[in-house]
């Protein structure tokens, strides 16, 4: 969700329309300005980078053989396909979008992007119809895992891949493959859209019922650079340099294993589910105490931190759209920001304390979230270390529910995309609001934990949103003692559940040996 959406998201009217006095406000402050980004000038083919996608060429320049900032997604379609309208329309989408048509080249020491004319990209068919059920369903797994972990060469390949899988007449997988250096969830769900309404025309005979779009994200990234050297930048950042002036540079996150010197892109997941019914207490006390869903969540999750710490003054980072502006809603791009969250939870306050806290922490970050991440680390210049991310290692993002995929036409749509194997950061909690509840996932780095190591996390997680939910007046060192009693009986089970196992181990071995009586 964008920053604004996100903070009214839930509330009721008055809450809503106060919290929106309190982010414009803020944001006059900010200098935040609303002026439009213009169309450049037409007879040039390269520009600079944005400094989001800056950051992401000097990582890829780190690991260029990496995959961790590749955006995999696998749909299996049923059902009568046109395979030549799905082709058709992707050659659309690349004509439309720009930067799905870029690449990245060093001109004078500075990288810069490169936008190819529009030109006929051809979708890959891969036909495995002739093979057994069992060996065809392996192998569309096995080129999908092998899809999804395939790196970009970004100086050569456009950001986009597509190929399709023939499983049978009726039955295919589509595989997409971008770069984050020109995407995020945004765009995610905007590709989608747009495949969706084109399939649809073309299959049917239709030209593309889709208006052009206004602005391309070369001229975004032109417009960025010039606004914050008109005199935005100096207010942006006297708040920022006010928030984080000695905050911690790492969260003692105590892992599995020791930290290396240097983190590998290396990750998995651990799933995150908070019951229906947590989920609606949870909705509930957020509008009770005038604040959005998102806080909630962190500030329950800053408890779960703290236990896990022992820290009072912890820094965690989220994401916003970044898309303030018409007419970057309809862009394909990496616009999304990171923003930087530092709550003080000393002073054992209760949980409503602790929320009121982490409104006004959340507030400020909205209200000054044009500055990007990547201007702020290079004016801060934090210590530098290739064993943790700088600023923050863990981040919390809570995702509206509803930009997911649509439906192609007649077709039974499914996904199968591969489990991520990357991680960005120490840890990555992005959840989703669902009528079914909250969920999502700990996006962890192996380096650090283990499989059992995230699953405790996200134990701890849910415990402390329970607690919160059920007893908001509890003090932090009370619901501190609520989490140590449920992580003893956690590890006790485990352990009781280890012995168990381990005793019927031996029953089975000692069975299987000639002559030696079974174990009473």
């Amino acid at each position: 969700m964008s920053g604004l959406a996100e903070a009214v998201a839930g509330l009721s009217p008055a809450q809503r329309a106060a919290l929106e006095r309190r982010l414009g406000e803020r944001r006059a402050g900010a200098g935040a300005g609303g002026a439009r980004v213009p169309r450049r000038a037409a007879g040039r083919d390269s520009f600079p980078l944005s400094f989001g996608q800056q950051r992401l060429w000097f990582l890829h320049q780190m690991e260029p053989g990496g995959a961790a900032y590749n955006i995999p997604n696998a749909v299996r379609l049923r059902g009568p396909f046109n395979a030549a309208a799905l082709e058709q329309s992707l050659g659309e989408v690349r004509r439309r979008h720009e930067a799905l048509r870029t690449t990245f080249a060093v001109e004078a020491g500075e990288p810069v992007q490169v936008v190819a004319p529009p030109a006929l990209a051809g979708l890959p068919v891969v036909d495995l119809g002739g093979l057994p059920v069992a060996e065809r369903e392996a192998l569309a797994r096995r080129l999908a895992d092998a899809e999804a972990a395939r790196p970009f060469d970004l100086e050569r390949e456009p950001p986009l891949r597509a190929t399709l899988l023939r499983l049978g007449p009726e039955e295919h997988v589509v595989l997409l493959t971008m770069h984050h250096i020109a995407s995020d969830d945004w765009s995610v769900g905007l590709l989608s859209r747009e495949v969706t309404t084109l399939y649809e025309a073309f299959s049917q005979g239709r030209p593309s019922p889709l208006a052009e779009l206004p602005i391309q994200y070369a001229d975004f990234a032109l417009w960025q650079r010039g606004w914050l050297d008109g005199g935005v930048l100096e207010g942006q950042l006297a708040f920022w340099r006010r928030h984080l002036s000695g905050a911690p540079p790492l969260l003692d996150l105590a892992g599995d294993r020791q930290r290396p010197a240097r983190l590998s892109p290396r990750g998995a997941l651990a799933p995150v589910r908070l019951p229906k019914e947590l989920s609606d207490q949870l909705r509930a006390l957020s509008r009770a105490e005038g604040v959005t869903l998102f806080m909630t969540l962190l500030a329950a999750f800053q408890v779960m931190l703290h236990y896990a710490t022992g820290q009072t003054d912890l820094v965690v980072g989220t994401d916003v759209a970044n898309r303030r502006r018409s007419e970057t809603e309809r862009l394909i791009g990496f616009f999304v920001n990171q923003l930087v969250l530092r709550t003080d939870l000393s002073g054992d306050p209760t949980f409503r304390e602790l929320l009121g806290r982490v409104r006004e922490v959340t507030l400020g970050a909205y209200a000054h979230q044009d500055l990007p991440f990547e201007r702020l680390v290079e004016e801060l210049n934090p210590e530098r270390s290739l064993a943790h991310a700088p600023l923050f290692q863990v981040k919390l993002i809570l995702n509206n529910a509803h930009a997911g995929a649509h439906a192609l036409p007649q077709l039974e749509a499914g996904s199968m995309t591969a489990e991520r194997t990357t991680a960005q950061l120490d840890m990555t909690v992005p959840l989703w609001d669902t009528p079914e509840g909250i969920g999502g996932w700990i996006n962890y780095s192996t380096d650090i934990f283990d499989a059992s190591g995230a699953a405790r996390i996200a134990a701890l997680f849910e415990e402390a949103v329970r607690a919160a939910a059920e007893s908001p007046g509890s003090r932090l060192s009370e619901l501190r003692a609520l989490l140590a009693g449920a992580d003893r009986r956690r590890r006790e089970e485990k352990g009781a559940e280890f012995a168990q196992a381990s005793r019927q181990a031996l029953k089975q071995a000692r069975r299987r040996t000639i002559g030696t009586p079974p174990v009473r």
